[in-house]
């Protein structure tokens, strides 16, 4: 709270610059613009639109100072790192190319590192910066430096990125930092099928971010998240994931039952495929693509379980034409897979071929393995021969 309150003095004075179109202050040390830098990017993981809108020309003017400045003031240990954090928080490289190296007292590898990451350079960044220890150096710069850790081990060693975004995210609580920390996690944790931490980043983004700048970005983060995994397809987790999509609007919230319940089709999750349907029709408009898609997924699910007629029923009164084409054949190999469980089994008299079994109370799978493991088999061919017509 002290670090926060002390930025926001110091921004005071560059919010009055920037609202004039006056230069930054006079005789402030770097590492005392870089900070005010930092005030107006937490602004914006709060939800502050002005401070989005000014930040860019905040970084401009501070370049500028950077190279006005007096060369024995890089002498100093904080101005030297705070080149490294303005970098890091979207200065201009260009910028910094062009101040006394020979002054600059700050380790090689954070300011290379650095300088390799923003220019694109990234194979040569992640050999820089691997081996630091975002603990070991100072807060404000150690917290920048576990967030592009992060990125840039995402995707070569996923569990190392996890590491550094939780460093990241105690090193600066409360910042544009950990807010950027929890959007690249969520995404990863998905991916890792770590069901109780997914759920944890997804609430402290909720209680401490949900009016960020950005929150749209978690969003989508978070739905790729929870789609290209099986973290939704548990049924005894179901309430725990339906109380995290009450979090995003009713759009993305249908949109996502949608895709939980097709992926817990393919994967024959039935119990999890009636829920996530169930879900769809309460959020779905009358007569739309939508509500077509919710019977469809509804009707399947208890047609293979223990509501043969009516899940038949729904499935034969399905508008076909409203539902995506990558659908139409899973439509197909459930009807054909419901009407094949009904059949007599081979062997049986020729009397009881032509009279047709009474509706069981209950469909008693168990006796039925080979039929639902084939089926499982048809659902999954067709799922990967469908794949590549998704829109």
């Amino acid at each position: 709270m002290i670090r926060l309150l002390r930025r926001a003095v110091l921004l005071l004075p560059f919010i009055a610059a920037n609202a004039l179109a006056q230069p930054a202050p006079q005789g402030s040390e770097p590492y005392e613009l870089v900070r005010a830098l930092q005030a107006v990017q937490d602004g914006i993981a709060n939800g502050d639109t002005a401070a989005h809108g000014s930040h860019i020309a905040l970084i401009r003017q501070i370049g500028e100072k950077f190279l006005a400045a007096d060369p024995a003031v890089w002498s100093n240990p904080r101005n030297g790192q705070a080149v490294v954090i303005y970098l890091l928080s979207g200065g201009a490289p260009q910028i910094v190319r062009k101040l006394p190296r020979d002054k600059l007292n700050v380790d090689e590898r954070l300011f290379n590192g650095a300088l390799a990451y923003v220019e694109g350079r990234q194979e040569e960044a992640r050999e820089l910066l691997k081996e630091i220890k975002p603990r070991t150096i100072p807060s404000g710069l150690g917290g920048q430096v576990a967030l592009v850790q992060g990125a840039l081990f995402a995707r070569a060693e996923a569990s190392l990125a996890i590491e550094r975004l939780d460093d990241a995210r105690l090193l600066l609580p409360g910042t544009l930092v950990e807010e950027a920390a929890l959007r690249r996690e969520i995404l990863l944790v998905g991916q890792a099928e770590d069901f109780e931490k997914f759920e944890f980043l997804t609430l402290a983004y909720i209680r401490h971010y949900r009016n960020s700048i950005y929150a749209g970005d978690f969003w989508q983060r978070f739905s790729a998240g929870l789609t290209q995994s099986s973290l939704a397809l548990d049924e005894r987790r179901f309430a725990r994931i339906s109380a995290l999509l009450e979090q995003i609007d009713r759009a993305s919230r249908l949109k996502l039952y949608l895709v939980i319940a097709r992926a817990a089709m393919v994967r024959g999750r039935l119990t999890v495929t009636r829920l996530a349907g169930e879900r769809a029709l309460t959020l779905s408009a009358d007569v739309s693509a939508e509500r077509e898609r919710a019977h469809f997924f509804r009707g399947a699910s208890r047609v293979l379980t223990d509501e043969y007629d009516g899940g038949l029923a729904e499935l034969k009164a399905l508008d076909r034409s409203k539902l995506p084409e990558r659908d139409v054949p899973l439509l197909n190999a459930t009807v054909q897979l419901a009407l094949d469980v009904r059949k007599p089994f081979a062997g049986g008299s020729a009397a009881a071929a032509d009279k047709s079994p009474a509706t069981p109370a209950r469909l008693d799978l168990s006796s039925s393995t080979a039929t639902l493991v084939r089926a499982q088999k048809q659902l999954g061919e067709l799922e990967l021969l469908t794949k590549d017509r998704r829109p």
